[in-house]
């Protein structure tokens, strides 16, 4: 579990896709370098998130460390498409004694958006993102995005702006702090951004596609409706009785 508080920027060293040594398991493997300040008290298996996806570390000494990343996590995020001298976020996994500054981010990335525009504001960087067309295989993000909700971009926590449900985007503001701890201001018009969604919507919207009886193949949106027309039958019959 993670803050979404990024702690600090590392610089990938080495991406090796087919890495056949004891930390590489046999798979792609990235190593990260300039990361000292993170490593000061970390174990092998420890979980960091990296541009917001959780991966374990396999090896590490004083200033990098290297990961894992399965098939799932390059087909679901943009660590497949990173280089070396790239820089990505970095976090920690949440430590019970500290405070708890962002929101839930489990470091599980949904999907990736593409950045659509950047409008400098003031200080402020205000950015405009666009999701992929929903299909069976990747539904939309849109239902779990709410204008001041939360949203993890790149492992940062952000509050969301805007949200167009019918243009498929949704916009952040950064401030300027925010701007120089962060890769995701230095990423330009068309690039992805690996997004997780506030797992507390997921957890209401199954709830709710329980209650109107999705469970049994019945959408929430049915659901509601099968509960519409009963009560209007219902007043229907009262009114002719």
């Amino acid at each position: 579990m993670f803050t979404g508080l990024v702690e600090h920027l590392g610089t990938i060293s080495a991406i090796v896709p087919l890495d056949t040594t004891e930390s590489g398991g046999g798979g792609w493997s990235i190593t990260i370098g300039d990361a000292a300040p993170i490593l000061g008290d970390c174990h092998i298996g420890d979980s960091i998130s990296v541009n917001g996806a959780c991966l374990t570390v396999t090896e590490f000494d004083a200033t990098s460390f290297k990961v894992g990343v399965a098939p799932e996590t390059l087909d679901r995020t943009d660590l497949g498409e990173r280089k070396v001298g790239d820089q990505v976020n970095l976090e920690r996994a949440l430590a019970a004694h500290v405070r708890f500054g962002g929101h839930f981010v489990q470091g599980h990335i949904d999907d990736t958006v593409t950045i659509l525009s950047r409008v400098i504001d003031g200080n402020s960087l205000r950015l405009l993102f666009q999701a992929r067309e929903s299909t069976p295989a990747r539904p939309s993000l849109l239902p779990y995005l709410i204008p001041k909700g939360y949203v993890a971009l790149d492992g940062a926590s952000l509050t969301l702006t805007s949200v167009s449900d019918v243009d498929r985007t949704f916009g952040v503001m950064l401030i300027a702090h925010t701007q120089s701890r962060i890769t995701l201001s230095e990423k330009p018009v068309g690039s992805k951004v690996n997004v997780e969604v506030d797992m507390v919507g997921k957890y209401v919207e199954k709830a709710v596609a329980a209650a109107f009886g999705s469970s049994s193949g019945i959408s929430v949106g049915d659901g509601l409706k099968g509960i519409i027309e009963k009560a209007v039958e219902k007043e229907f019959q009262k009114r002719n009785m």
